[in-house]
């Protein structure tokens, strides 16, 4: 099975650690789940490392802070029926391909991606999540 490549706006499973798991001492996500790539750098010394943000089916306390996944993009991308949101005031960055990187359970093929989001789904979760870097409203769980 190949590695797809990491592209902004690619679902990908992965064992995303939030921040309140991180303040318990824990290194690794309780669940896997889908994230999406909301940015990929290049570094000399790690390769490319990649920030993602959390889908999840719990709301947000703040608006601003997440975006809702329409019914028929989840379909698209193989995810649940329930309604789910894309966390935009929290991420994970890691070095690609990194441990948590998981294989997709409900893919009959062998794969660690659900597909790409819509360029203007992307382009609304990048702005909101570009607010909230701004407004210093970010959490960066950090990579061990």
């Amino acid at each position: 099975m190949a590695l797809p490549v990491p592209e902004a706006g690619l679902v990908i499973c992965y064992s995303y650690l939030w921040q309140s798991e991180h303040r318990q001492g824990r290194e690794e996500g309780v669940k896997d789940r889908p994230c999406a790539i909301i940015l990929t750098t290049k570094s000399i010394d790690a390769g490319t490392i990649v920030t993602v943000v959390p889908i999840t089916h719990t709301p947000s306390q703040l608006l601003e802070d997440a975006v809702e996944i329409p019914p028929a993009t989840k379909r698209r991308l193989g995810l649940d029926d329930a309604r789910s949101w894309v966390v935009v005031s929290e991420v994970n960055r890691f070095v690609w391909p990194g441990f948590d990187l998981r294989l997709v359970q409900r893919s009959a093929a062998e794969r660690f991606d659900f597909g790409f989001l819509p360029p203007s789904l992307f382009r609304e979760i990048k702005e909101r999540f570009l607010a909230c870097a701004r407004a210093q409203r970010m959490n960066v769980v950090p990579w061990a």
